[in-house]
């Protein structure tokens, strides 16, 4: 058997895997959201301090000179957060002031809307380092020279991603502690919820074991209520087997010990008479009255073969079965019985029919039924065992028949029509149709007997 699990833990452990997974997520959102908005704000400074540059250009003599003091390039050179390098190149693109090595704007880069300028925004990779560089185009209109100046400021990601990593740890811890108390407080509901279902196993196991009786009153979740009336139907049908077990334990001692006593009676008279020739019609009577108690024993067995047959079938025992040929051979083995009573027994199948079923119980219903139109056949007389499609077997034979207003008992355990039988032939008939979910009724044959007919369902 496998090891059983807490639905407690079971539940919590799906939750916190839900919740790492959606902490996982929300972490990766918040460090790009952060970026991004690290982007937005360190691009305006970036932008500004090109403006900065741009607005210390000045031609002179067809030359681009700019007036950045010593003190103004410390600023650009470094800050608390990363390192800041500038280049501006002239209108021919050549090197001006700075490091004259910054990677160029990709020729992709797409100018930005976000600032009325002439700026673009990209990112590359500088001295081994990722910088975010902008690019500023500065108008020079002058006698001596006309064209567009450019001027690169770059910046590594260091305070950038510093500012994501920030947010992103921020918004970890919150989610972290909101998952903590979404955990306790599962933990506590669902402790709450599982006490009724603890109440209700108390119950049962406070039970006696004969105690078959409803389960008490108990307030459960909605959720728990059909399980609840689920047990109590399972103690009815239980209570009701006992019921009929005990029913037919006290119908059976009552039958058994009619015979037993019949032949104890005959053993003793037997055995207190002189003569040997009332010695054997005492044995004679004795070997009669064993020969009845077989037949009852035996058909008390078949009961509990139905009982266990049925149970098997409901686990999925069922397989499927050719009907025809089950007559066939059984036709075949009782024969002789039918021609020594001098009644003919004829079979009546053309084709297979098939239907799912034990074989051992249809066996024994077959085996019932011509046995008991064996029995209240007179000689000369004829019984028809008959298999028609679909899946429909008839048992009809020249007897006396049964009243109809007797029909339906005759099923009972135990009820006899007449002096002959044990009563419970056409019992072990109905339980076995019963284990096949079959339709089994009582007709009038053709020449005044008895027609049984069982309907099958078809494979």
């Amino acid at each position: 058997m496998p090891r059983a699990e807490s639905l407690r833990w079971r539940l919590l452990c799906s939750l916190a895997v839900l919740l790492v997974v959606l902490m996982l997520a929300s972490g990766l959102s918040a460090y790009w959201n952060g970026r991004e908005a690290a982007d937005t704000a360190y691009d305006r400074t970036l932008l500004a301090s090109a403006r900065t540059l741009a607005a210390r250009l000045s031609p002179h003599e067809a030359s681009l000179s700019v007036e950045v003091p010593w003190l103004a390039l410390d600023t650009f050179a470094y800050d608390s957060a990363g390192r800041i390098y500038y280049q501006i190149n002239d209108i021919q693109g050549r090197p001006v002031s700075g490091y004259e090595d910054l990677p160029p704007p990709p020729a992709d880069a797409p100018r930005t809307d976000d600032y009325p300028a002439l700026a673009r925004f990209y990112s590359a990779r500088y001295r081994g380092q990722d910088v975010r560089v902008v690019s500023l185009l500065k108008a020079i209109s002058d006698p001596q020279m006309n064209g567009m100046v450019e001027i690169r400021v770059a910046e590594t990601d260091e305070a950038r991603v510093r500012m994501a990593r920030s947010l992103m740890s921020d918004t970890l811890f919150r989610l972290g502690l909101l998952g903590v108390g979404a955990l306790l407080l599962v933990w506590h509901m669902v402790s709450a919820a599982l006490r009724p279902l603890e109440r209700l196993r108390m119950a049962v196991e406070a039970r006696q074991p004969d105690d078959l009786r409803p389960l008490p009153a108990i307030d459960v979740q909605q959720e728990l209520r059909p399980l609840a009336r689920a047990l109590d139907h399972f103690t009815a049908r239980l209570r009701q087997q006992f019921k009929r077990q005990a029913q037919f334990v006290a119908e059976a001692a009552h039958e058994l010990r009619t015979p037993l006593a019949a032949l104890k009676a005959r053993l003793e008279l037997g055995l207190r008479a002189p003569a040997p020739e009332e010695w054997r019609l005492a044995l004679q009577a004795a070997a009669h009255s064993t020969d009845r108690l077989v037949g009852l024993a035996n058909q008390l067995l078949s009961l509990a073969r139905i009982e266990n047959g049925a149970r098997a079938m409901t686990d999925g025992g069922a397989q499927p079965v050719d009907l025809a040929q089950l007559a066939r051979e059984l036709g075949l083995s009782m024969a002789a019985l039918a021609h020594g009573r001098g009644v003919a027994l004829a079979l009546e199948a053309e084709q297979p029919v098939w239907l799912r079923g034990d074989p051992t119980l249809l066996y024994e219903l077959l085996s019932n039924l011509v046995d008991n139109a064996l029995a209240h056949t007179p000689s000369g007389g004829s019984v028809i065992l008959r298999v028609s499609w679909p899946a429909v077997l008839e048992v009809e034979d020249d007897g006396p028949g049964i009243p109809t207003e007797e029909r339906e008992r005759v099923f009972e355990r135990f009820y006899r029509c007449g002096t002959q039988g044990t009563g419970l032939g056409l019992a072990i008939v109905g339980e076995i149709c019963r284990a096949h979910r079959a339709q089994v009724s009582l007709h009038e044959g053709g020449k005044g007997g008895l027609r049984v007919r069982v309907a099958f369902t078809a494979v």
